[in-house]
């Protein structure tokens, strides 16, 4: 989206106006409908002036375009500033970060540094990185420029920063090398950049252009991609899961705006949704197809991502991976398709805010595709709105046709559906013909152990093979350690245990990376992903009493907001209550112990519980006896 546009002449007139802050926040206004903090209109007021002055040689010709807070397509990100020209061979856009940072702060993280916000040091990134990060977007994602070869080249202005050691630190390197950093003392620098691309002016608006361009990725971005994947064992399919691979890509490739297709994906843990999610993803980028993955957290999206990139920095990848509050304002058939993992979880409105109309909704209506990959039983929080009745609803009433697949075959508990089947019976979620393990007739570890320590050891242990085990709890513990990093979160005072939650260090690929074998992780952190081994800590909000699996949701942490209000909707629709309880402990649960391909080992703090389940895994010697 263009919010200020004009020639370098006319900015150079706005300039002197002494009034470009207020004129820039009238456009964004009148464009987008929302007002301008003060700290903004400031930040305005003082880099604009100083781009002003860096502007003011008559080599620079009046006629390059100035395009300011430019909304970059089908993203929520915003170029502080652009110059549009040409020099002898090709059209050239200029994308200059602008900040008004006078100190900054070192990382070990890659591309971020640390700044102060408020009184506190916060981690954001590197100002190359960032203008890099969006020249990337624009060469990966816009037909325009990949068909007429336009040049984007990035920079960042730090225009009351004196030199240091952090900014230029050779820890940024690729990123200065790609994006070059001007300081305080470097305006006459950066007006000798911008001079080697800014011959002559611009004569086709090379901005509304690149506006107006088709989204569509790249042919270098979809060749890599597929390269991605390519040999990954992880991603390979067979059986249903290429029956449903292969019908989506056919709906894909026929839908339009007037012909649009919704598919609706039914299957339960370990059926292989997420693999054929990334492999539409790949294949469709591939065949020009503008796609993108789509999650309500961001876990499932990191993991996927990380599990992809086998080469730094591939940031113009991160923007096929977006969360299911990117479409609120996304224009009517703007992007092929979305493919949507896990959208049991999607809410009706996004964010604490409550923003937006209807997450179905406005996916349905932002893609000509649709595929909404689904599982009811995982619906583990207050907010889950999303079914099959409700998306097939939405699909007909914006006049798409609707579609059904299951996926059924099951791959992760070890290749059999009967661990899941005697899970449901044994947590009283379904009555099932599946009464004890050793009827299933399949390999797969299933422990109670009398220990958390007991617990932690074996997934350590089995840890050390693959790093593809980890210790997973129910959300009753409070997680202090967040607050302050050198407290612990679970302690169990009766066997001298005590663990961290997962750090926020590791963001949302806590259950890969290798470091982490020493947090728990909760049901936010690992739905929709596994390992081989899975730990799991039953907190006390399930219970055994008398043979009966019952909940309590007093037992849960404060800082887990999945059933915030019960209590109130206990006074007003007890049954309701009851019922939406009971369902979301035992779905988090049941979710937890689906995340092992190989084994689950649990730990239980209800005593009656442990012996609940340890009569489960006896109870074919117990019905022998009896005989």
């Amino acid at each position: 989206m263009i919010v200020y546009q004009e020639s370098k002449q006319g900015f150079d007139n706005d300039l002197l106006t002494n009034d470009i802050e207020n004129i820039i926040a009238r456009q964004i206004k009148l464009k987008t409908g929302k007002s301008v903090a003060p700290n903004e209109l400031q930040s305005y007021k003082n880099s604009l002036v100083y781009m002003g002055m860096v502007l003011n040689d008559y080599t620079i010709p009046g006629d390059c375009g100035i395009s300011i807070e430019y909304h970059l397509p089908q993203t929520s990100k915003r170029a502080d500033f652009i110059i549009t020209g040409s020099d002898e061979d090709k059209e050239n856009v200029i994308i200059v970060e602008l900040k008004q940072w006078s100190a900054a702060h070192l990382t070990e993280k890659d591309g971020i540094v640390e700044t102060q916000f408020r009184g506190n040091r916060i981690p954001t990134s590197h100002p190359s990185y960032q203008a890099w990060s969006y020249a990337a977007l624009l060469q990966s994602f816009n037909g325009t420029i990949e068909e007429e070869s336009i040049v984007v080249q990035p920079c960042a202005y730090l225009h009351n920063y004196e030199e240091d050691d952090v900014i230029t630190n050779e820890f940024y390197k690729y990123y200065i090398e790609k994006a070059p950093v001007f300081l305080k003392k470097d305006a006459i620098k950066l007006r000798e950049f911008i001079k080697k691309f800014m011959k002559y002016g611009d004569k086709t608006n090379i901005i509304a252009k690149i506006d107006n361009g088709k989204i569509r990725p790249s042919k270098s971005l979809a060749d890599s991609l597929k390269s991605l994947i390519k040999g990954n064992k992880e991603f390979i399919m067979i059986d249903d899961q290429k029956v449903t691979y292969e019908t989506a890509l056919y709906l894909a490739r026929h839908s339009n705006s007037k012909n649009k297709n919704v598919l609706i994906v039914e299957g339960g843990p370990g059926t292989g949704k997420s693999v054929v999610a990334i492999n539409l993803l790949v294949e469709l980028n591939q065949r020009g197809l503008m796609t993108q993955y789509v999650t309500k957290t961001q876990a499932p999206r990191s993991v996927y991502f990380d599990k992809l990139r086998d080469v730094k920095r591939m940031t113009e990848l991160r923007n096929l991976f977006v969360g299911s509050g990117t479409f609120m304002n996304a224009p009517e058939n703007a992007i092929s398709t979305l493919v949507v993992d896990e959208a049991h979880r999607l809410t009706e409105k996004t964010g604490f805010l409550r923003q937006g109309d209807n997450q179905i909704k406005e996916i349905i209506k932002t893609a000509t595709c649709s595929i909404f990959f689904i599982d009811e039983d995982q619906r583990v929080h207050f907010d889950d709105y999303a079914d099959i009745q409700l998306i097939e609803a939405f699909a007909t009433a914006a006049g798409a046709k609707v579609h059904r697949l299951s996926l059924s075959s099951q791959f992760r508990c070890n290749g059999s559906d009967g661990y899941l089947a005697w899970l449901d019976d044994v947590l009283q979620i379904r009555e099932t013909a599946n009464k004890y393990l050793g009827s299933i007739g399949f390999a797969y570890d299933f422990k109670v152990v009398d220990s958390p320590n007991e617990l932690f050891n074996i997934i350590a242990e089995k840890n050390r093979i693959s790093n593809k085990a980890r210790l997973v709890a129910g959300y009753c513990w409070d997680w202090n350690s967040q607050r302050k990093s050198s407290e612990y979160d679970i302690i169990i005072p009766e066997h001298n245990f005590k663990m961290k939650w997962n750090f926020k260090a590791y963001e949302s690929a806590w259950i890969i990376d290798p470091r982490s074998i020493d947090q728990i992780g909760c049901i936010h952190t690992c739905q929709g992903l596994e390992v081989e081994y899975i730990g799991v800590i039953i907190g006390k909000d399930l219970i055994a009493r008398e043979g009966q699996i019952l909940v309590d949701p007093s037992k849960r942490s404060k800082d887990d907001k999945s059933i915030t209000g019960y209590k109130k909707m206990l006074k007003e629709q007890p049954e309701r209550a009851k019922k939406l309880i009971r369902a979301i402990i035992k779905n988090t649960y049941r979710t937890l112990m689906t995340r092992g391909l190989k084994g689950c080992y649990v730990y239980c703090e209800d005593k009656e519980l442990e012996s609940y389940l340890k009569e489960r895994l006896n109870l074919a010697v117990i019905e022998r006896d009896i005989k």
